[in-house]
């Protein structure tokens, strides 16, 4: 399996690098061994692919279960280590997947948001990946995909040409909670990785794809930046 990978990447990065002329940026943050939790921003289908290109460790995904459906798309989900996630309803079986992988010392890539974002703004990131970083003291790895709206927009069937830009940040390091930790204090906790952990990843976004307010800020903090300098 890691060979038909090392086989496919250079052939996938030549194919984005010429049309999407995608760049990555911080792919030595993606810690080379031991537990890890990767938590981009999601606006494509083809966000699994574009944020595996340069890492050199084997990734899993918790996907969206719908795709695995359809009988060699889901076949080759499964292949390249993704597993079904039933985003309608809760799914201990994903969970439990997710926890192993974990326990094994694995990077398991998470969508904090959900799902796609279908308006382009970036989503409010829900706590069910930190909850997991927290339990097994799994470092938290945010990623920034900028440019991918403009490449591939909802309701568009097939991706056009365009700029991509990959930004995989410093990891966040998390302490494992205790074991007789609350599930109040757990959800705290949680919530504040979250929003930690989507600052980071807006940081680097356009600031079109942020909420009103929060592109406002951004747009602020960087005249204030320039200023100075």
């Amino acid at each position: 399996m890691r060979l038909v990978i090392t086989v496919l990447a250079p052939i996938v990065w030549l194919f984005c690098r010429v049309f999407f002329r995608v760049r990555f940026h911080g792919v030595e943050n993606i810690p080379a061994e031991g537990p890890c939790i990767i938590t981009p921003n999601h606006v494509t289908y083809a966000d699994p692919i574009w944020i595996t290109i340069p890492v050199r460790r084997r990734i899993y995904y918790m996907a969206w279960d719908k795709p695995f459906q359809i009988p060699l798309l889901g076949f080759l989900m499964r292949l390249f280590g993704a597993f079904p996630l039933n985003l309608d309803n809760i799914d201990p079986s994903a969970h439990r997947s997710a926890r192993e992988l974990l326990r094994q010392g694995r990077a398991l890539v998470v969508f904090p948001e959900g799902g796609r974002t279908k308006t382009r703004k970036l989503e409010p990131f829900k706590p069910g990946a930190f909850r997991l970083a927290l339990a097994h003291g799994a470092r938290v790895v945010p990623v920034s995909i900028r440019g991918a709206h403009n490449i591939w927009p909802v309701g568009q069937m097939f991706p056009r040409m365009g700029r991509l830009t990959i930004t995989y940040h410093p990891p966040i390091e998390v302490e494992r909670v205790r074991d007789d930790i609350t599930r109040a204090e757990l959800r705290i906790l949680a919530r504040e990785l979250a929003h930690r952990t989507r600052r980071i990843v807006a940081s680097a976004l356009d600031t079109e794809c942020l909420p009103e307010e929060e592109g406002k800020m951004q747009k602020e903090k960087g005249k204030s930046v320039s200023e100075i300098a």
